[in-house]
Formats: C-alpha cells, sequence, structure tokens
C-alpha cells in the first residue's frame, strides 16, 4: 500500500493543506524541505526504531522472505551489492536490506547495509522523511559517493542494477535481469574502492502477475516514454485478494561471494569492462548454485539482457 499510494496520498495532503485553516503547516515544512533538499545524499536521517519495527517482521513472514548467506563479508571492506531481479516492487530487496527483519546485521557482524532507490522519491514531501527513516539512500553518484567513503568501513550499498527497465520483464516463470549494458555501478565500484557482491532473489518475479507488452508495440513504447520522464515504469499488474496483494511465495534472497575490486581514481574502459564480465558471470554462477535448492528446475535458464 505504502508502495503504491503513499508518495501520491503525501503530495495530495501537502497541496490541500495549503487551501485550509492549516496553510502555515505546508508552507513552514516546505521552507524546511528546501533547507534539507541535499539531505538524502549526505547521509540521511537513518533511525534503528524504524528499521526494527514489528510490521516488518510480518511482512517477512506473509511470503515469507528469507536472506541466504554463502560467503563472510569482511567488515573492514566496502561493498556494492548487485540485487537481481527488480520485481515489480522490490518486496524482498526492501525486507531484508531495508528493514532489520531478515537478520542481515546478525549474519553479516559489522556490515551497514543501505538500499539505494530511485532519487525522484526524496522529492516527495513527507514520504522522503519516512524513506530515509528506514535508512534508503538516492542512487546517485554523490549519494553511493559519500556512502562510501564519509561512513567509515564496512558499508554494503544495494543497487537494484536493472532498475525500472527491468520490472518490465518481469513475470512468473522467467529468470530475466537487464544487466549487459548497466556499467555505471562497476565504474563507481573501482572509483572508490569497493568490492562487488552478486545477489540474486529467487522467487520476486513470481509475487505478480504482468500483461507484458511487446517491444516496438504502441503500448511499450508509452510504457518506456513513461519511465524515462517520470523514472519509474507503469506496469500492468495483478495479484490476488483485492489484485494489489501478491502471491504468497517465498522469496530466497542469496548473497553470493565478494568480488575483490581495485581502487582506480579514473577507471578506463578496459578494467569497467573486465569487472563487469566478472560480475555477470559470478552472478550466472551464483543463479546455477543455488536454483534448484530455492524451488526451480534444473533446466532453468538466467537471461541477460
Amino acid at each position: 500500500m505504502t508502495f503504491l499510494f503513499l508518495g501520491v496520498a503525501c503530495y495530495i495532503l501537502f497541496v490541500y493543506l495549503m487551501f485550509t485553516s492549516l496553510w502555515p503547516l505546508s508552507t513552514l515544512y516546505f521552507i524546511w524541505l528546501v533547507m534539507d533538499w541535499h539531505t538524502p545524499e549526505r547521509g540521511g536521517r537513518r533511525t534503528t526504531f524504524v528499521r526494527k519495527w514489528k510490521v516488518w517482521e510480518h511482512v517477512r513472514d506473509f511470503f515469507p522472505i528469507k536472506l541466504v548467506k554463502t560467503a563472510e563479508l569482511n567488515p573492514n571492506r566496502n561493498y556494492i551489492l548487485g540485487y537481481h531481479p527488480h520485481g515489480i516492487m522490490g518486496a524482498g530487496a526492501f525486507t531484508c536490506f531495508g528493514t532489520d527483519s531478515c537478520g542481515i546485521l546478525e549474519m553479516f557482524p559489522g556490515i551497514r547495509p543501505s538500499l539505494a532507490v530511485l532519487a525522484g522519491l526524496f522529492r516527495i514531501p513527507f514520504f522522503r522523511d519516512y524513506i530515509m527513516s528506514s535508512g534508503l539512500y538516492p542512487v546517485s553518484k554523490q549519494s553511493l559517493g559519500h556512502l562510501l567513503t564519509k561512513s567509515g568501513k564496512g558499508n554494503a550499498v544495494v543497487i537494484v542494477i536493472g532498475g525500472a527497465a527491468e520490472s518490465l520483464a518481469s513475470t512468473p516463470g522467467v529468470n530475466t535481469v537487464l544487466v549487459k549494458q548497466r556499467k555505471g555501478f562497476v565504474r563507481v565500484a573501482l572509483e572508490f574502492g569497493a568490492d562487488l557482491v552478486p545477489v540474486y532473489a529467487f522467487g520476486e518475479n513470481e509475487l505478480f502477475k504482468q500483461v507484458i507488452f511487446p517491444e516496438r508495440s504502441l503500448r511499450r513504447r508509452i510504457q518506456d516514454l513513461f519511465k524515462s520522464i517520470m523514472g519509474f515504469a507503469p506496469c500492468l499488474f495483478a495479484g490476488e485478494h483485492f489484485v494489489i496483494l501478491p502471491y504468497r511465495i517465498p522469496v530466497i534472497t542469496v548473497v553470493g561471494s565478494p568480488i575483490p575490486v581495485p581502487k582506480r581514481v579514473a577507471p578506463t574502459e578496459e578494467e569497467v569492462d573486465h569487472y563487469h564480465r566478472i560480475y555477470i558471470e559470478a552472478l550466472c554462477k551464483l543463479f546455477h548454485e543455488h536454483k534448484v535448492s530455492c524451488g526451480l528446475p534444473e533446466s532453468q535458464k538466467l537471461r541477460i539482457i
């Protein structure tokens, strides 16, 4: 409900208050918003209180969502975790890394997870303060740079690599990840000397059924145009019970082994391509090693686009 409606509701509330006797509240908040504009990219306002809300445990148990560790993460290093696939809502990404309900702090001692999401969400009044309190950050270079340089070691920045474009390929029974042309996260990892870690969430694509429009069709072009303007894709999807409730399918989020990455102030294209290729190979290996134990048939393929 918050994913679909809270942002819009916050906009409506902000405008509505301007035309009531409570207009000073909106005016004061607008002044605060201008003064606080860059806070999300400078460390935000993360609070343990929100990350440990009891409701997140109910969210975890609804599916259920499980976090699986395959290797240690050294707290003396920084990391960029590439999360795949996006799915419709990224339920596994938020529950595992945007809250403490899946036990990530106990599983990886000394590691501080930070989920990077669409930067436009931090322009929504009231909503921005809510998501900042859960430890969400804009997926911008300035924000990533701050997390990887100003907060010591042990930072694990989680990026949903495929983003909104990948959500358009989300459908049950298909494991498609958009990563071939996504190299920016590798460049950032090299610039700040952060190790790369592939993460795959088995079951993420099973939570909703989506109408997939053919490439180059008018409806798909409209989706792509909307995505390019607004930053997110308008998916036509349905779940069970009142349509918007996701199916109760287990989501198993597997964290792979870290890929050592050297620090390069100005990485070359060859270096970026080299570590990008290693990352894709590690992601494929992670998928095929765990697909059977996570409920997929041996014949299931991972499609890289």
